[in-house]
């Protein structure tokens, strides 16, 4: 459900201003309901608080200082909230506190709830396909999980996150959470270790999670179109008492259907209930759960490069809709449940404390014929294949326990955060294969039962902690510029038990202090540069093809920008440019790319812009563009200077829709999007190049009272592309077109 707070024209704000002294007053009793306490997790209501006034002009009078008497009444946003149109003004993704984003001296991207059903975004990589920075989709049409890349470096194992805490993605033991039960997607790009512990310095990505609500409402959705899909959501929520203490919120997803790919179903069905309780108004207290059962098969096709990018030699390129595994038991099934809290108890105008945790268990099962070995016979029609089946459980807890004080020195204002974060990972990993396979053709593709058994090669229990103790502090050296520095050190211990080879269990303990400091400067018109310098730590998990636990990740980036987000104009606009160092960097063994080996040293330089707007009444638009040089400094002789696999070096992105606001045609809208995606290699020696494609999206809908009438396409030209190649026989076929209808209806 999409909420909103209307902006008050100047002229209201005008004559206002004298009645808003009073309602200074009022907004002050009401903040031992709802304290401003710039923390991560506001008390639950509509999302929306009132925004203190201020008259202080910190450059003198006039526009500005209307700015901010409008201020007073204007709905202040919650950084776990809906947002108003597409800008996002506030978040707690970078800092762990609620801080504005143009004082965030750091790159982040928000995409809320309204963009998200715009573009009717059913995965995450659909979700963040728009944003600067991010290359979503690198496995191409796959419907196990979402792979990402930030700023060239693949952020889709150890930096996603739920909530500001980490999903793990390791080896085939995949987490996905269904977009439908997120209110916004946040994406932080650059070192984040300072307070999160984990994630390789190009970036995560936090998906907040919806909440109860003040108000009630509720919401149902269905639709359906290309692969038969169709689908069924509901959303319903609000108080549970007259006293107003107790707050609910359902949210409900159901699909059924296929895929691109012949014969692979993607299914799945999605139920999360929450509870928020407010005993008084310095405390809340909220139980966030869900529950996904997903059944699919592997549609991330592994295709040779001559026969997709290239033609094969018979000039032929092999169908989207190949299923290179088998109908019969080309499987991939997941059921995952999470359970987790939120606390918050606020003690004064200083102190509060907050503490979230989350325990969550995943199980995996996947069995299905692979291609990856590239052709069987010289006129290139005969697949080779091998049988791959893998089940994987999962058990993870993170507990993540803050304090945040508020004060002045005499000197400085200062919001001070010190926290200690706990995280406990066990996996059991079962992985077995069967060479060969039977050859598939190509031509006439025959299909019939499992014919090879398949032989464990790898049983493994690996059992991860983590402790984290970390403190920032964000000083107002001057009401314009803000300070921030940050440090964290973090205990890990990773044991691997090997129950195939019992002599090969072994471990390792690290620890490492990582750090964050960080300038901003934020001038009377919108305009705020800034710099920053991070490190990064990232213990890695599991062994590699000779069963050693792997090292940890390290990396550090320098990154200066600018914001610009001018009064009450309506949108926000950001600049910056990064240069990154990873060390340790993990890429598929050649010689068995089952496996990973570590690299020494990729390094990623570049430029990124986004813009996202509210232009006028109706009119919203996001456009990206991304550029950088990324390629392996220290490493194997075979690819040092060399640019990584599955790595475009440019993007370049453009989306808009308009609402019609009055007459005749009122409620009626319409827009698009386009996509460009710059070239990449297929192999180490970049000798294999993937071209760049250009892809086009479009949508229409209308409003009527409380239904909705929406129809999406993308990749409206159905190009054929090829997304990304891992080697020369490890090429992914992008997205089809894909067309979807649906009706909704809120009260």
């Amino acid at each position: 459900m999409i909420t909103s707070s209307p902006r008050p024209s100047t002229v209201r704000a005008l004559v206002l201003a004298g009645a808003s002294l009073m309602a200074m007053q009022a907004a002050q009793a009401q903040e031992a309901t709802q304290p401003r306490r710039g923390g991560s997790n506001p008390p639950a209501e509509s999302s929306v608080q009132l925004e203190e006034l201020s008259v202080e002009s910190q450059g003198g009078g006039g526009p500005v200082a209307a700015a901010r008497v409008g201020a007073a009444s204007r709905a202040v946003e919650s950084p776990t909230g809906p947002i108003d149109g597409y800008v996002a003004r506030r978040s707690a993704t970078a800092t762990k506190t609620n801080t504005p984003l143009i004082e965030t001296p750091q790159s982040i991207s928000v995409v809320g709830r309204q963009q998200l059903d715009t573009q009717n975004a059913q995965t995450l990589q659909q979700a963040t396909q728009y944003v600067a920075g991010t290359y979503a989709g690198t496995f191409g049409a796959d419907t196990r999980i979402d792979y990402f890349q930030l700023r060239g470096f693949v952020a889709s194992d150890y930096g996603l996150y739920r909530d500001g805490l980490q999903l793990l993605n390791y080896g085939f033991a995949y987490s996905r959470v269904d977009t439908f039960g997120l209110e916004r997607v946040e994406v932080l790009r650059g070192p984040s270790a300072v307070l999160f512990g984990a994630g390789n310095p190009g970036g995560l990505i936090n998906q907040i999670s919806k909440r109860p609500t003040e108000n009630p409402f509720g919401y149902i959705e269905v639709g359906g179109g290309s692969f038969d899909q169709r689908y069924a959501a509901f959303d319903v929520g609000g108080p549970a008492d007259a006293e107003g203490h107790w707050f609910t919120r359902l949210t409900g997803y159901a699909r059924n259907g296929g895929t691109q790919v012949q014969g692979a179903p993607d299914d799945s069905y999605y139920i999360a209930p929450a509870f928020t309780y407010k005993p008084d108004g310095s405390t809340k207290f909220t139980i966030l759960s869900s529950f996904q059962h997903d059944n699919t098969a592997v549609t991330s096709n592994f295709l040779p490069y001559y026969g997709t990018v290239r033609p094969q030699a018979e000039g032929l390129r092999i169908p989207r809709s190949l299923n290179v595994g088998d109908a019969g038991f080309n499987t991939f099934q997941r059921d995952q449940a999470y359970i987790g809290y939120e606390f918050e108890h606020v003690f004064d105008d200083t102190w509060a404390v907050r503490q979230n945790a989350r325990y969550g268990v995943t199980e995996s099962f996947q069995n299905s014929y692979i291609g990856q070995l590239g052709y069987a016979d010289p006129l290139q029609t005969q697949l080779a294949r091998y049988l791959f089946r893998d089940h994987a459980k999962i058990a993870q807890l993170d507990v993540d326990t803050q304090a945040e004080a508020k004060f002045s020195d005499g000197f400085f204002r200062h919001d001070f955060l010190m926290g200690v974060e706990y995280r406990n990972f066990q996996i059991h990993d079962n992985q077995a294969s069967g060479f060969p396979g039977p050859n598939l053709n190509i031509l006439a593709p025959i299909y019939g039962p499992q014919t090879v058994s398949a032989s464990p090669y790898l049983i493994q229990a690996d059992s991860f902690q983590q402790v984290g103790l970390y403190f920032q502090d964000q000083i107002k050296i001057t009401p314009e510029l803000t300070l921030i520095l940050g440090g964290r050190q973090d205990f890990v211990q990773n044991t691997v038990y090997d129950r195939l080879t019992p002599s090969n269990t072994n471990g390792r303990n690290d620890s490492a202090f990582t750090y964050r400091a960080a300038a901003i400067y934020n001038f009377d018109f919108g305009l705020a540069p800034y710099v920053m310098y991070a490190t990064s730590f990232q213990p890695l998990i599991g062994t590699d093809i000779n069963g050693q636990t792997f090292k940890p990740e390290t990396g550090d980036q320098i990154e200066g920008g600018v914001k610009f987000e001018p009064p009450g104009q309506g949108y926000f606009l950001t600049f910056a440019g990064f240069d990154i160092h990873r060390n340790n960097v993990q890429t598929p063994n050649p010689a068995n790319t089952l496996f990973q080996q570590q690299l020494g040293e990729v390094r990623s330089t570049g430029f990124e812009s986004q813009l996202v707007a509210n232009l006028f009444d109706g009119l919203n638009v996001v456009a990206s563009y991304t550029v950088f040089g990324i390629n392996t400094v220290r490493g194997n002789a075979d690819q040092i200077g060399r640019v990584p696999v599955n790595t475009p070096e440019n993007l370049a992105n453009l989306f808009f829709d308009y609402t019609i606001p009055t007459g005749e045609w009122r409620g009626f809208g319409f827009g698009g999007g386009v996509r460009y995606v710059g070239r990449s290699f297929a192999d180490v020696a970049n000798t294999l190049r993937l071209p760049d494609y250009v892809l086009f999206d479009a949508q229409v809908h209308y409003d009527y009272q409380n239904w909705r009438f929406q129809v999406n396409a993308t990749n409206l030209a159905d190009r054929r592309f090829v997304s990304s190649c891992q080697a020369e026989n490890s090429c992914f076929y992008g997205d089809a077109r894909r067309v979807l209808a649906k009706v909704s209806y809120k009260w």
